[in-house]
């Protein structure tokens, strides 16, 4: 209800701003009107040009974050995109009735100041100022503390007062545009296209996750967000496009938690003539110059951990892993029984539709995951998992695809990409039966991608990459909602109704 709230409805700070505004509005000085400030420098810009800016005139903008009055002359700070910059105003410079606006201005408001640039007796770089207008009122005072679990709620559900207030959550947010445009960047140099592809599908494949269901009232069809970005790229490689990329979006419709976000960042790329040991030492050097280039190293602390992206990555096959954390030998295994009974002697709990190479995969996630903190490329994972990767020509019960580990985090899966249309239909028909036996995130049948399969697909490398968990190791944040700037949340008015049920 935007201005149906009453007076009453206000707090008594908000009744003065209000009161404030309209006393602006009825001397013609209404602060909404303003259409322009040129501002010409930012605070960390005066600081680090001070000598050459000195005694220059400078005009900054932002919002006010701090008032001293002290009688004729003040001090206050202003909050910019680069931080804060100390403003002296003083009523002899800027004159008697804007002195007098000024301190009936409010903290929280923007404001533009125009100024030369000083340091005062304590060596803070400041702006003596000359001109000193209010630009935008704000209505709604700033919190005084907005840091602490209390409040975390808030910060992802009000972004714009979080960043106001944490200059920290600032930060992650401006690394992690950095981290992206280093991607590119990288990409770009090694002769990537960047290209984008449809997120509405009438067949979500690539990925075991269940889709979100839309319906498209024009067509009269029902459609659904992409899980992945993968069969489509893989077309314009049989289109001839060598080397595509793309960074986007994708909505899985699971749960929530400090790693997963059901709408994510996810990028893809797709490489003709190599495979997966290509796409191994293409993600290696990617880490290591988008690290060094937005950091400034290549060795990074997670959670007080260090993790080495200068040294080689590690490389290990799954059955290996497993055996080394585990001690169970899959080479010993080999039939879906003595699968089973090696489950359930180390109480993994399986289903009925689970094959030999699925049971490997529990292991896996059960005994190994955790342990991989260093940069690891885990290998050569059973076809059961892996429904469009090449098989293993010695041995076909395997294929050729690594998923890249950090910090016990899955943070990349890539394949030497099937490219056999027959091998890749009775894949398919195979998901369709998991899906039959209820495992609802099962690949479908795509027939126009088997189309293009059959017009011909060289060998690729592709891989897909969580853009989100990197930022989150590259920016030390605890949760994924610290690295996406609008988290997907319950509605405010669903939240008040469970906590009014309970």
């Amino acid at each position: 209800m935007a201005e149906n709230r009453t007076i009453q409805d206000l707090s008594e700070q908000e009744q003065i701003r209000r009161e404030k505004l309209a006393a602006l509005q009825q001397s013609g000085k209404d602060p909404y009107q303003i259409r322009k400030y040129d501002v010409t420098h930012h605070s960390e810009e005066i600081r680090t040009q001070f000598d050459a800016l000195e005694g220059q005139e400078v005009a900054i903008a932002g919002r006010l974050m701090s008032k001293r009055i002290m009688g004729k002359a003040s001090f206050c700070h202003l909050q910019d995109l680069q931080g804060m910059m100390q403003v002296y105003v003083a009523r002899d410079a800027i004159g008697e009735e804007a002195y007098a606006e000024f301190k009936k201005d409010d903290i929280g408001d923007i404001v533009g100041v125009r100024g030369t640039v000083f340091k005062t007796k304590t060596g803070e770089v400041s702006v003596h100022a000359v001109e000193f207008r209010l630009l935008s009122k704000s209505l709604k005072p700033l919190p005084e503390k907005f840091h602490g679990l209390t409040n975390v709620d808030l910060r992802y559900r009000q972004r714009y007062v979080d960043l106001i207030m944490n200059p920290e959550s600032k930060d992650t947010f401006i690394k992690r545009s950095r981290i992206i445009s280093a991607i590119r960047r990288f990409l770009d140099s090694q002769g990537f296209m960047e290209v984008e592809t449809p997120m509405l599908v009438a067949n979500a494949g690539g990925a075991a996750a269940r889709p979100f269901e839309t319906h498209f009232n024009a067509l009269d069809e029902d459609f659904k967000l992409r899980i992945s970005l993968e069969l489509y790229l893989k077309r314009l490689i049989v289109g001839g496009l060598e080397r595509v990329y793309e960074i986007g979006r994708v909505f899985r419709n699971e749960g929530l938690d400090t790693r997963h976000n059901p709408e994510f960042t996810l990028m893809e790329l797709y490489q003709a003539y190599t495979d997966y040991h290509g796409m191994m030492d293409l993600t290696e050097n990617m880490y290591r110059t988008v690290a060094q280039e937005v950091l400034g190293t290549t060795t990074i602390v997670y959670n007080d951990v260090e993790m080495d992206l200068g040294k080689p990555f590690a490389r290990i096959t799954m059955k290996d892993a497993v055996k080394q954390y585990s001690g169970v030998d899959f080479d010993q295994i080999r039939t879906l029984e003595q699968a089973r009974a090696a489950a359930k002697e180390h109480h993994i709990e399986f289903e009925e539709r689970h094959k030999k190479g699925d049971i490997l995969n529990l292991f896996f996630e059960a005994y190994v995951e955790e342990h991989l903190i260093q940069p690891t490329f885990v290998m050569d994972h059973p076809v059961e998992i892996s429904p469009l990767t090449k098989r293993k020509p010695e041995d076909p019960d395997y294929v050729e695809r690594f998923e890249f580990f950090m910090n016990g985090w899955e943070m990349a899966n890539a394949y030497s990409e099937l490219n056999d249309p027959i091998d890749q239909r009775a894949r398919f028909a195979a998901q369709e039966e998991q899906f039959a036996q209820g495992d609802e995130e099962a690949n479908h049948t795509d027939e126009d991608f088997l189309n293009a399969l059959e017009i011909g697909m060289p060998p690729t490398g592709g891989i897909g990459y969580g853009i989100d968990r990197m930022c989150m190791l590259l920016t030390d944040s605890a949760a994924i909602r610290d690295v996406l700037l609008f988290p997907t949340m319950k509605t405010q008015g669903k939240q008040d109704q469970e906590k009014g049920e309970d």
